[in-house]
């Protein structure tokens, strides 16, 4: 969500150092844009991350019950 608040304020701080003529707002515009960029790009790959150890572990849990299943039938 901070991303896309980065990449509005980026982006009308560079607008208006275009209608000033002052580079420097340009400049701080088009930096707090990439801001956003490199925020948007890092919450997307944590969410995968996320989404990855997830499944990893919903493998494991599914993994071990059968596993014990087996064990405990052959037990008995």
């Amino acid at each position: 969500m901070g991303s896309i608040i980065d990449k509005i304020k980026g982006k009308a701080k560079e607008i208006e150092g275009r209608l000033t003529g002052d580079k420097v707002r340009t400049a701080q515009g088009k930096a707090t844009k990439a801001k956003g960029d490199v925020k948007g790009v890092a919450e997307r790959a944590s969410a995968r991350v996320k989404a990855g150890v997830s499944k990893a572990k919903a493998k494991i849990r599914r993994g071990s019950s059968r596993a014990n299943a087996k064990v405990n039938a052959r037990v008995r």
